[in-house]
């Protein structure tokens, strides 16, 4: 069967198609906005693997560059194995919003693919793969209990606007990507230019009305080709064992609980869980796995309980309190900017490089070559939080993490024609307990503050968590790893002192209403200026000048003709001034002349140099030439590198001139005065214009 279901949204049509492609899926739709089409197949294994004991959900999206028309300029002409950065977050705003919503018990290898098969250029492909994975789930036989939809929020010129083209965007001061059910917003993902956290809420909630004819549709599709969801067995709890174990382990995990410290509650906890499962086993045999799932919710009920109940956390702060905050700058003597921010016992050292615009990043994407003047990269090594694993590279998670924090601090960042340099910043989380992202955030304000960067305000995150018991609503600011692990939501809030710059929300529930998600803000608000206070103790604005070791940053304009004298044959006299000074030297094609060194005074004599080599003959001027060719009419003398002029054989002496050899000889040095530059740029020189002077 075929079916086709379309509406309108954004001022163009979406179409979602089922039934005539990739068959052999367990669900698959065909998508398309405009001139882009992304093809979404949903897949599930044939045999449920029940004791894996979590969903083993793959999310997979793939730009093609046959798309837009174009072949991959990678050696092999292929797209390359591994995801690029916009892939990898375009299957991490996909995956949020739809791993809540399997049945319970489901865990079957399960994998969705998005395919990326034509590309308009307007039309961004990543909104229609979450609306095209849920319409293919949602077909399929897979028990996803859905549909959700997803939009992306621009704001321009004080309107909202639904899923804004890629031009529109250029002009927008925020963008939001909104994914939600019926009732509810389940995923928020996305940067504002320094936005109110009204404006930011509304948009959120103005994307979650929009998105409800793409659930109408949706349900539309499934109503006729949805096959039947397949039976999933919930896991059977042993009711008589989970007494025992609430018995036998209740009074210890309550000290657990109560442990500040994240290192030595971990290390009660397991004493405890040997313990308990030691003791059971010998009542029932072969019951240890069981025993430590179930060690696990009395742990998880026990702590949102004292948190709802009776008003405490772990750690004993008021909900709205953050962990004490230290800030370091200037901790590592040869980086040009360096922090080291420690909130409780998450902790980042962040550092800040500047370099020239050749070391920008340089990305192929469907729109053709991109270049980034500024790179966040953020790293999470086993050690932060006391484990041993191979280190293969940033992980998807990591991934997303930096792209959170430097669409956050992009928002502050000077224009490229005030700040040439190209920035990266580094953060190496040091320990984790807790929104090592946020930690990022503020030690890259802080580090770029350091390294000189004329950065327009601080920037400071915070992640906030919910515990949401029957009518009971609790939010927590700054929240542990362990409040992040057994609670609700976890919503990041990055800003300055005058508004949000971005923001992260993923929910485990069904989803938040206005009033929380506005209580959340606020609470989130004051949590982030306290912060921002304690980073300006610190370092309160940028530093006058950047740092010692960094690039000094220097540019010259030059007449466009002299390009090729300062580049020479085959790019030698650049080559040359680039290792003789240790700079680096760009020339644009307007004739601007960018010069990195590393420091002022080998900048100016390079400078020098440079205008030696590029400047231009001026009339009036005297110039000390050398004679280059004698011609029967005169002579060619060459006053600058590369520019000759001619002096006729009546401008060489003030009498009259049998031949020029009388007065000259291939390889004189002599005195000369430009007479004319004609619109060809011809000089005529006079050599009697110099003794007349001189005679005077």
């Amino acid at each position: 069967m075929y079916k086709k279901v379309e509406a309108e949204i954004g001022g163009r049509v979406l179409s979602i198609e089922s039934g005539k492609v990739a068959r052999q899926a367990n669900g698959s739709v065909w998508i398309t906005y405009g001139d882009t089409v992304v093809l979404v197949t949903a897949t599930a294994a044939k045999e449920s693997k029940s004791d894996m004991g979590f969903l083993p959900l793959t999310i997979e999206y793939q730009e093609r560059l046959y798309s837009v028309g174009r072949i991959p300029g990678s050696f092999f002409r292929r797209e390359i194995g591994r995801p690029t950065e916009k892939e990898t977050l375009t299957c991490r705003i996909i995956d949020r919003p739809l791993r809540p919503l399997f049945a319970e018990g489901w865990m079957t290898e399960t994998q969705v693919i998005a395919t990326v098969l034509s590309a308009d250029q307007k039309n961004d492909p990543d909104i229609l793969a979450m609306i095209g994975a849920s319409a293919a789930l949602s077909v399929s036989d897979i028990p996803f209990l859905g549909p959700i939809a997803g939009v992306k929020v621009g704001y321009i010129d004080g309107q909202y606007v639904v899923n804004p083209t890629r031009d529109q965007l250029q002009v927008s001061s925020m963008e939001i990507v909104v994914a939600g059910t019926r009732d509810a917003v389940v995923m928020v993902e996305g940067g504002a230019d320094n936005q109110s956290e009204e404006v930011v809420m509304d948009g959120i909630f103005y994307g979650h009305q929009q998105l409800q004819i793409l659930l109408d549709i949706q349900e539309e599709l499934q109503a006729a080709l949805g096959k039947p969801k397949r039976p999933v067995e919930k896991p059977e709890i042993d009711e008589a064992l989970a007494k025992k174990v609430e018995e036998v382990a209740a009074a210890g995990m309550a000290e657990v609980i109560t442990t500040v410290d994240k290192m030595e509650r971990g290390h009660r906890y397991d004493e405890l869980k040997a313990r308990v499962v030691a003791e059971l086993e010998n009542e029932k045999e072969g019951c240890g796995d069981e025993v430590k799932d179930l060690l696990s919710e009395l742990k998880k009920k026990m702590m949102r309980n004292k948190i709802v109940a009776e008003k405490a956390r772990i750690d004993g702060r008021a909900f709205n309190e953050v962990r004490p905050i230290t800030c370091e700058v200037g901790c590592l003597p040869r980086t040009h900017g360096s922090a080291l921010f420690t909130r409780g016992e998450t902790q980042a050292i962040v550092t800040a490089t500047l370099g020239s615009e050749g070391d920008e990043q340089r990305i192929e994407t469907l729109s053709g070559m991109e270049f980034k003047q500024f790179m966040l990269h953020y790293n999470f090594p086993p050690f932060c939080v006391g484990e041993v694993r191979f280190m293969r590279g940033p992980s998807r998670r990591d991934i997303g993490h930096g792209a959170l924090a430097e669409r956050g601090i992009s928002a502050v960042l000077p224009t490229a024609d005030k700040f040439p340099y190209t920035m990266r910043v580094v953060s190496d989380v040091l320990e984790s307990n807790g929104s090592s992202s946020m930690a990022t955030v503020c030690g890259a304000s802080l580090a770029l503050m350091d390294g000189g960067v004329p950065i327009k305000n601080s920037v400071s995150g915070i992640a906030m968590g919910l515990i949401h018991e029957n009518d009971e609503v609790v939010i927590l600011s700054d929240i542990l790893g362990d409040e992040d692990h057994l609670g609700d939501m976890d919503f990041k809030v990055v800003g300055t002192s005058d508004g949000i710059t971005s923001l992260q929300m993923d929910i485990k529930i069904s989803g938040v209403t206005r009033e929380i998600m506005s209580k959340a803000l606020a609470q989130a608000k004051e949590g982030r200026l306290h912060i921002l206070e304690k980073m300006q103790e610190a370092i309160a604005e940028p530093r006058e000048d950047i740092a010692p070791h960094a690039p000094k940053f220097f540019t010259v304009k030059i007449n466009p003709d002299k390009i090729r004298d300062i580049i020479g044959p085959g790019g030698k006299i650049i080559k040359g001034l680039s290792t003789e000074f240790d700079a680096k030297i760009e020339v644009d094609d307007d004739g601007t002349v960018k010069v990195f060194t590393p420091s002022g005074e080998v900048a100016k004599k390079l400078m020098d140099r440079i205008e030696d080599i590029t400047q231009e003959a001026k009339v009036g001027k005297i110039y000390d030439g050398v004679v280059k060719t004698i011609k029967d009419f005169g002579a060619f003398v060459e006053i600058l590198p590369g520019t000759d002029g001619l002096v006729h054989i009546s401008e060489l002496a003030d009498k009259r001139v049998n031949k020029v050899t009388d007065i000259l000889k291939e390889g004189d040095e002599v005195r000369v005065k430009v007479l004319e530059i004609d619109s060809r740029g011809k000089i005529r020189l006079s050599r009697k214009a110099v003794l007349a002077e001189e005679n005077n």
